[in-house]
């Protein structure tokens, strides 16, 4: 298979998108309150369930979304579902969480942690690949702190 890669420009009201099969990186950046999250996110999932299909051994879903709305959520949630499906338990999906460092700083305990990662948690259960969450807190865009978690 050889599926292209996915770019998706960065406006005032969606994120940019950048999906590489080559590399294996999936990558949201911005914000994401588009009008019609349908328009935005279904070319994106149904590059993902091509790329589901034959996935690297390391995929790497990036989410630095500074502001998303409700429709955007669940149309992250289907992608992580898709890529929950990756058909091989020896591979590794590791999803990119990346906050403002008060937010990361405020996590103070692994119950904290563990909370704000709980409705990952519940899209994850069942999980065919090895999946791993990386917590970043973020000033002005660059990575001051980070945390791994393994699911």
């Amino acid at each position: 298979m050889s599926l292209n890669n996915f770019i998706l420009e960065k406006t005032a009201k969606t994120p940019r998108v950048d999906l590489s099969q080559n590399s294996g990186e999936l990558v949201f950046s911005g914000k994401s309150i588009p009008e019609n999250a349908a328009k935005v996110y279904e070319p994106v999932m149904n590059w993902i369930s091509e790329y589901a299909l034959e996935a690297k051994p390391i995929t790497n879903l990036r989410l630095n979304i500074e502001y998303f709305n409700t429709a955007s959520m669940m149309w992250l949630s289907r992608i992580l579902g898709i890529l929950k499906k990756i058909n091989d338990p020896e591979y590794i999906l590791y999803i990119h969480l990346y906050m403002p460092l008060e937010e990361y700083d405020d996590m103070n305990d692994i119950e904290d942690i563990r909370d704000a990662l709980m409705p990952v948690q519940d899209i994850l259960q069942d999980a065919i690949p090895c999946v791993g969450i990386k917590l970043y807190g973020t000033n002005n865009s660059k990575i001051i702190k980070d945390a791994l978690v393994f699911i």
